[in-house]
């Protein structure tokens, strides 16, 4: 694997996001699989609501860092009430009560603009811990994981901190980010640097209906990417029928296999644990691999 990625015209330093259109369709497996075959590798987990690639990692963290966001405080005695900044939040995070202006934090996104319209500099900058993220090693692997508090707003800043945390350690080390499920913001900003997106889907009708929405969102990003189909069990499939007709290409088939699903729900790594495993994820990065190094040079000639 090292020789190969030696001889290819693509960076060392790759960033792979691994996304699905919903839960529960093997994200992790593979994102965790991929970044322990890759070995000198980082893997970041971005699923701050639910993180679970630590639990098969079971890295020894060295790092743990608060992550804080800006949110207004109000000094009622220069308050006016001209509810400008009431009039101005979108999120319904101020209003103006019995005569005093309320902030509600819980449902502040910290965009800072209320500052801004206040005409008398009523509102001062607060500090308001979201989340943590943390650091740790787990043979090879740098493990980065975050996680938000229960019931903040957005997850957004704990992944960029996650991300910046990438830049820290050695530039030739490919990095995998295991992103939430679905296609909101908080993946959008999970995908935003991204330099290759492999989609993960099961072939079911309820998958292509989600799988064909994060499609549409890497689309709207204009990222490389190509499919891994999930659980195959041949025989009619939705997802292969939408990538048919969409061209997307399809890297692998996964087969439905109880040992690699209970390896799994045993929060163990596949690839750690028996050799055909190994060689099934190395020959899907080396795939992956081909593709980068396909997009870069198609990219250098134009």
């Amino acid at each position: 694997m090292q020789d190969f990625m030696e001889n290819m015209a693509v960076k060392k330093n790759i960033k792979i996001a691994v996304l699905s259109g919903k839960g529960g369709t093997g994200k992790t497996l593979l994102s965790v699989n991929l970044a322990a075959v890759a070995s000198d590798s980082i893997y970041v987990d971005c699923d701050v609501e639910e993180p679970n690639g630590h639990l098969f990692f079971k890295p020894e963290w060295d790092m743990e860092k608060p992550v804080s966001v800006i949110i207004p405080e109000v000094n009622q005695s220069i308050c006016d009430g001209c509810r400008k900044c009431v009039e101005f939040c979108n999120f319904n995070a101020l209003a103006y009560i019995n005569n005093k202006l309320k902030v509600f934090e819980d449902i502040c996104h910290s965009c800072g603009g209320c500052f801004l319209v206040c005409p008398l500099n009523a509102l001062t900058k607060k500090d308001k811990c979201i989340g943590n993220v943390f650091s740790g090693n787990s043979e090879g692997v740098r493990v980065l994981s975050g996680i938000m508090n229960t019931g903040e707003a957005s997850g957004i800043p704990i992944i960029d901190e996650l991300l910046s945390q990438c830049e820290l350690f050695e530039e030739d080390r490919p990095i995998f980010i295991d992103c939430p499920p679905g296609s909101s913001c908080i993946v959008m900003e999970s995908i935003k640097d991204a330099d290759f997106c492999l989609l993960v889907a099961e072939p079911t009708i309820f998958g292509r209906h989600n799988f064909e929405m994060v499609y549409e969102l890497v689309k709207l990003f204009n990222k490389p990417n190509a499919t891994v189909i999930n659980k195959s069990i041949g025989g009619d499939d939705p997802i292969e029928t939408f990538c048919n007709e969409k061209g997307i290409k399809i890297l692998d088939k996964m087969p439905f296999d109880a040992e690699l699903g209970t390896l799994s729900s045993n929060a163990e790594i596949a690839v750690r644990q028996n050799e055909k495993y190994r060689e099934l994820f190395s020959s899907l990065l080396e795939k992956i691999y081909g593709e980068v190094s396909n997009e870069t040079a198609a990219y250098t000639e134009r």
